[in-house]
């Protein structure tokens, strides 16, 4: 019977193997092999990669016999979930805490997904950008960023180095993703463009502000200034994706997002040329299911090479998903 090899069955049947929470002792056990107990065998025998989330007191955590363990399991292969910090069940604050859930999940997820962006750097700008007119008030758009949250979540998943730039707004990413927070168009512009050299894709998702009000620099604007109503100027804002597509080498990838509310197929095919991209991904915006905070959203994708796919509403978590599965046909 089977059930006379418990120490062996995650071996013989497991896809992937997580140990949440991870002891100082599991952690001392897995690294030097002692194999005493049914976890330890279990551990001794996967032949795969395993993911170890730590959760202990901060001082054996940070004891050197506990790094030493935790360096070893990871030249070995093994996924280490850097612990939180926090309030500990010894009631110390520190650092030990396990890993918070969705950060277990996602890490889980990635332990189940085909690596096949692995050594690929990836930037993804995502959300909005706020441009400022006076001390209280700002020009910005209603994007969540919750696709290109999805994007860059996704690419990580699959093995990538991962750089997001992130607008304002509560867009949760894990801790394994590089997070470079800007708020305005010229710091998206500048992050990207200092980026953009070392990255193998660049996806833009973010909607930027095309233009900036011309800042009122006299503190909070009074509207007894007005009283016969208010004009004001806008300035051009830099081009991140013309810039990314003049600049980029023949070995990268350039994708870029439209938000229209008409003739989307015509504008993706001109921004693909305009820009000088290597994929267009656009939707209508204005409808209540899909676009702007919601979790749906409805494209087409249009790619350098001619071809069209228009897409059902979906999830956007799942278009991020096919949006890197395109990316091996490119």
């Amino acid at each position: 019977s089977r059930d006379n090899y418990a120490h062996l069955r995650p071996g013989m049947e497991a896809d992937a193997f997580i140990i949440a929470p991870a002891t100082a002792n599991i952690l001392a056990k897995a690294a030097h092999g002692l194999a005493d107990d049914i976890l330890s065998c279990q551990v001794l025998s996967y032949p795969r990669s395993i993911l170890f989330a730590p959760a202990m007191n901060s001082r054996m955590l940070d004891a050197a016999p506990t790094q030493d363990n935790l360096e070893l399991l990871r030249k070995r292969g093994h996924t280490i979930l850097d612990a939180a910090s926090g309030s500990l069940a010894c009631g110390e604050i520190g650092s030990g805490r396990l890993a918070e859930p969705r950060e277990l999940l996602l890490a889980t997820l990635k332990s189940l997904a085909p690596q096949d962006m692995d050594g690929m750097k990836v930037m993804v700008t995502l959300g909005r950008t706020e441009e400022a007119w006076d001390s209280v008030r700002r020009w910005t758009n209603p994007s969540s960023g919750k696709m290109g949250g999805a994007i860059a979540i996704a690419a990580w998943l699959r093995g990538a180095e991962v750089h997001a730039i992130q607008g304002p707004g509560d867009v949760y990413l894990p801790m394994g993703i590089h997070r470079h927070d800007i708020k305005t168009a010229q710091e998206l512009f500048e992050a990207a463009s200092s980026l953009w050299p070392d990255m193998d894709v660049a996806c833009c998702v973010a909607a930027v502000c095309d233009f900036r009000p011309k800042p009122f620099e006299q503190g909070k604007f009074k509207k007894s200034q007005a009283s016969q109503g208010l004009s004001i100027e806008f300035l051009q804002n830099p081009d991140t994706l013309a810039y990314l597509g003049a600049s980029k080498s023949e070995s990268q990838i350039l994708i870029g997002f439209a938000a229209e509310t008409e003739g989307l197929e015509d504008q993706l095919a001109s921004k693909l040329t305009a820009k000088n991209t290597d994929l267009m991904v656009g939707n209508i915006i204005g409808r209540p299911d899909t676009g702007f905070a919601a979790s749906d959203n409805q494209v087409t994708v249009l790619d350098a090479n001619g071809r069209k796919e228009a897409w059902p509403v979906l999830a956007k978590t799942e278009i991020a998903w096919r949006i890197w599965d395109w990316l091996a046909t490119l």
